[in-house]
């Protein structure tokens, strides 16, 4: 078999562990056709899907068929609109006894090399990097008659939504047309198969799941399946034959490892010349009651010239929520900041209701004016005396209209391990970089309000998220053996 290679460039994403929006998944990889030719002359054959979930990743490999049913040559685009949670690490197509292989090159040279072989009349494909989250790869002169075979190999991370692990293979939508005069991002108008339409081509998925600790259930409203458990911590999920057509609609898996109590594994993997483990630790289903430990919240409160009105407004009602329903155990303290900082006491106070009336009567007294001067806050805050046995948590509210960035992110990384980082950005032009990079550093989640109508809804979810510690001051240690890198190197509660 003849080897090409294909050069393509930036295709590894890195993967963030941000919150995802509710709607934000892979999409379905697709052709689309350029030219002339019409997308009956390139039809899809078959899509086979190999999934392999270990811990939070998914490893998954796609292999496609296409055929050029048409009289001519034609040029055709392929599209992988992925999350940002997913990372490509192959991609190769078989064209009859011609095997391409991506290698990376530098952008330039790559669209170089790709022209010089289209105009040659050879078979060439260019794959590149569309937007953050989509690539696409140009392939010319597939000659009729001929069956193109494409393998996509990617992983992904899986976070979990209330306590509920979802994996999503998001089926394939079919040729698409376009023609040279649309804009490159033309992708994005394009017809597609909805969702119902019998399909005319075979599907078919395979998903093995496996945890260093047993799964609690596995199931698929998508579609009909059958389950095999091999262990109490391995499972294989095959597509039932009756579904050989199923690829009208996504395939969602969706699985449970939250029981009674925390649970915890280890996966270790052996190259020969080094060694990794992946530790997994799982709270407990929070239905069970489980022991919550004592909390203690630190508030950093934006009342800058940009907060004022709707979201100093917004923000202040996230407060009220949040202190009303404290603990009579657990202590907080807020710290106010603009163009200076004012912090409610030096250190956290008890959640006594003429504490929490005290603190609602110093935030009314704010409308939001002066400069915004977070990291001198965020180093004030972290400065307050920890309370000892309790699950610190700092609330960083603001709208994120400063230039600091990359220093934040430092700021917050190097005290993992001490405390836990939430983040809620208010306001019309929220800057998510900031906000979302905030909450990734401190493995977290971030929550952003762009209007007052969502704010209560968001305000509820944090809520929900930050009041339940059940495991604290988490300590990554080897028996008989060194450990040299952790990566977080501190873990949060």
């Amino acid at each position: 078999m003849k080897i090409i290679t294909m050069y393509f460039f930036l295709i590894v994403f890195l993967f963030q562990t941000i919150h995802a929006q509710e709607n934000e998944k892979s999409g379905s990889p697709y052709f689309m056709i350029q030219g002339d030719s019409g997308v009956e002359a390139f039809p899809l054959l078959s899509t086979s899907v190999d999934v392999n979930i270990t811990g939070p990743i998914a490893d998954v490999v796609v292999k496609q068929s296409y055929k050029n049913d048409g009289t001519v040559p034609i040029e055709a685009v392929y599209v992988f609109p992925a999350s940002t949670r997913a990372a490509v690490h192959h991609m190769e197509m078989q064209i009859g006894e011609r095997r391409i292989i991506a290698e990376i090159k530098e952008k330039q040279k790559a669209q170089q090399i790709y022209n010089e072989a289209k105009e040659e009349g050879k078979r060439a494909s260019l794959l590149q990097q569309h937007k953050p989250n989509v690539f696409q790869m140009n392939v010319a002169n597939i000659m009729p008659g001929e069956e193109i075979n494409v393998i996509l190999k990617y992983v992904e991370f899986i976070i979990p939504e209330n306590q509920s692990y979802r994996f999503i293979y998001p089926t394939v939508v079919g040729p698409r047309y376009t023609n040279h005069t649309e804009e490159e991002s033309s992708f994005e108008q394009n017809p597609f198969m909805r969702s119902g339409n019998s399909p005319t081509y075979t599907f078919d998925i395979n998903v093995g799941i496996n945890m260093p600790f047993p799964i609690i259930d596995i199931g698929s409203k998508s579609h009909t399946t059958d389950i095999n458990y091999y262990s109490a911590s391995f499972a294989e999920v095959q597509l039932a034959a009756s579904e050989i057509y199923g690829g009208n609609r996504d395939f969602v898996l969706e699985y449970n490892l939250s029981g009674a109590a925390i649970a915890s594994g280890v996966h270790t993997y052996d190259t020969g010349s080094e060694k990794f483990f992946l530790c997994q630790v799982e709270p407990p289903d929070l239905d069970y009651k489980p022991e919550i430990n004592a909390r203690e919240f630190i508030f950093v409160l934006d009342v800058s010239g940009s907060m004022h009105g709707f979201p100093l407004d917004v923000a202040k009602e996230l407060m009220r929520n949040l202190l009303n329903q404290m603990r009579p155990t657990d202590r907080f303290n807020i710290l106010f900041f603009s163009g200076g900082s004012f912090a409610l006491n030096p250190a956290s106070i008890e959640a006594t209701q003429s504490n929490i009336q005290n603190a609602f009567f110093q935030m009314e007294s704010y409308s939001g004016s002066g400069g915004t001067q977070l990291l001198p806050a965020l180093r004030k805050a972290l400065s307050f005396p920890k309370q000892e046995g309790y699950s610190r948590s700092f609330v960083i509210v603001t709208d994120g209209y400063v230039a600091v960035e990359e220093a934040t992110f430092n700021l917050i990384a190097n005290s993992l391990g001490d405390a836990n980082f939430f983040t809620f950005g208010i306001g019309s032009g929220v800057n998510r970089y900031l906000i979302e990079g905030m909450a990734n550093v401190g493995r977290g989640i971030p929550f952003i309000v762009t209007e007052r109508k969502h704010a209560r809804k968001e305000a509820r979810k944090l809520k929900r998220y930050i009041e339940s510690p059940v495991l604290t001051d988490i300590e990554i240690k080897g028996s008989n053996i060194e450990i040299l890198d952790v990566i977080p190197e501190k873990t949060p509660d």
